[in-house]
């Protein structure tokens, strides 16, 4: 008999587990509270990529007659009808999802899913009615949701989520973003095409302080933003927001969590905007699952614990996706994998994740690609590394579509050349690094890239050229 297998979370890690494990030949049910696809098709990735598809056509409107076009009359931005093309894609997505699920005979239920003890749990609908499934094994797909804070908590209309950004019904005449990561980095770029004018705040020493994305992206990202127009606050947080009357009016202090040993008071304590827009971390969504009824404990404000075969502490439970918090890596297409992983394992195989060549793509303007080590991250793991960059400007075809800004970043070992980590930031980035990925999956050297053709003219090029570079025998850089 097919071994009942049940995953909590429909999202990229759930549903591509469900998939999988149904395809290995287990009687799979999923269970989802919302919509299929998780935050990443209804509230991350692909809404906001819809409405950065819009900054980026508006932009280029602007500059037509850079390229020999003209328009008569003003380009403007229609959030109805941006928001109405978003919601026909997220529903063309959902039903396609439903579909794959449908047809691999994966039983769907709608609704919230508590554990009630060792293989079973409790489904409870929107209209309270309740339904107990057992189960064999158990995946754990829960994701996140925004982080909430206390001293100015979400109220969906001046003090916003990262989730009510993207149902915004008209385009604000100022917006402070607190947090300046990925999500607020990526916001502040869409809201400034669209018009509005963007300040954002962050707590750490620079924009993008990840230990994934290299200081040198983070310096030309701040460098295009002050083209932009739009103003950074670094090392600064956010004490307060008063919502009484008009717009926000917004408390600033110097960061207690600035890495910058020189970090000086704001040069003023106040700022005013329309609007303010929180975008500082997610929490897990582990609270209500019932986890306590089969011994599994979590971390911190709610993380679950696995090992690489993403296994929890628990037999037969094992979990995935951004829920695993921040010790792993919290991106959709990390725990779409994680998911395969964990089907093979729930079905008798002997699979594992590993977390060495994990492409990440942020969608700013202009965009950064990034994998493997950060320079910084080499030294510090004692790594002997030779480092070269190569700006976008030296590609004709970065001429040809008018983004010269940019430039490309390798790291490699210096013994062996094998690429250790590259770092893009410029036009198409995010699809540029994953030639970089195979690089660093494979232990491929520059050198193997170096004398690989790449096609001319394309964007392509930027890889062959930092890769010549970097074992001393530079082209065009």
């Amino acid at each position: 008999m097919a071994p009942k297998i049940m995953v909590i979370g429909g999202g990229p890690g759930g549903y591509v587990a469900a998939l999988r494990a149904a395809t290995l030949g287990a009687d799979v049910t999923l269970i989802e509270k919302e919509n299929l696809g998780g935050t990443c098709l209804n509230w991350g990735c692909i809404p906001s990529k819809i409405m950065k598809h819009t900054a980026d056509m508006l932009h280029k409107f602007r500059h037509a007659s850079d390229f020999g076009i003209k328009i008569d009359g003003p380009v403007l931005p229609d959030m109805a009808g941006l928001m109405a093309r978003k919601n026909k894609i997220l529903a063309s997505q959902r039903a396609g999802i439903d579909g794959l699920l449908k047809a691999r005979k994966v039983d769907v239920f709608k609704g919230c899913a508590r554990i009630t003890g060792q293989g079973s749990l409790a489904v409870t609908a929107e209209d309270g009615t309740a339904e107990t499934l057992n189960w064999d094994k158990l995946i754990i797909a829960a994701g996140t949701r925004p982080m909430n804070v206390p001293d100015f908590p979400f109220d969906g209309k001046k003090i916003l989520s990262s989730n009510d950004i993207l149902i915004l019904d008209h385009v604000p005449e100022s917006l402070t973003i607190v947090g300046g990561g990925v999500i607020g980095c990526e916001f502040a770029g869409i809201f400034t095409a669209l018009g509005t004018k963007v300040t954002i705040v962050e707590a750490m020493s620079r924009l993008l302080p990840l230990p994934s994305v290299d200081t040198a992206m983070s310096k030309l990202l701040l460098r295009e933003m002050k083209k932009q127009k739009i103003t950074v606050l670094c090392d600064t947080v956010v004490t307060a927001c008063d919502t009484a009357g008009s717009g926000c009016r917004i408390s600033l202090a110097k960061s207690p969590f600035t890495d910058n040993p020189r970090a000086k008071d704001p040069k003023t304590d106040t700022l005013t905007s329309d609007l303010m827009a929180v975008c500082i971390g997610r929490t897990p969504l582990s609270a209500e699952l019932g986890l306590d009824t089969i011994g599994l404990d979590t971390i911190g404000p709610g993380w679950v614990a696995v090992n690489d075969k993403m296994e929890t502490g628990v037999k037969n439970v094992y979990a995935i996706g951004d829920i695993l918090g921040p010790s792993r890596v919290m991106l959709a297409h990390v725990a779409s994998h994680e998911g395969l992983v964990a089907a093979a394992n729930v079905m008798g195989e002997n699979d594992s994740m590993a977390y060495d060549a994990v492409p990440g793509g942020i969608f700013t303007m202009p965009e950064i690609g990034t994998v493997g080590l950060s320079e910084e991250d080499a030294r510090k793991k004692g790594l002997d590394v030779d480092t070269a960059t190569v700006n976008f400007r030296v590609l004709g075809k970065a001429h040809t579509i008018d983004e010269i800004a940019g430039e490309a970043k390798m790291i490699v070992e210096k013994m062996s050349g094998r690429v250790l980590g590259v770092h893009l930031i410029g036009p198409h980035a995010t699809d540029l690094i994953a030639e970089a990925t195979l690089a660093v999956e494979k232990g491929l050297t520059a050198r193997d890239i170096a004398h690989t053709i790449h096609a001319h003219p394309t964007l392509a090029e930027i890889m062959g050229e930092v890769a010549a570079k970097v074992t001393g025998m530079p082209l065009h850089g």
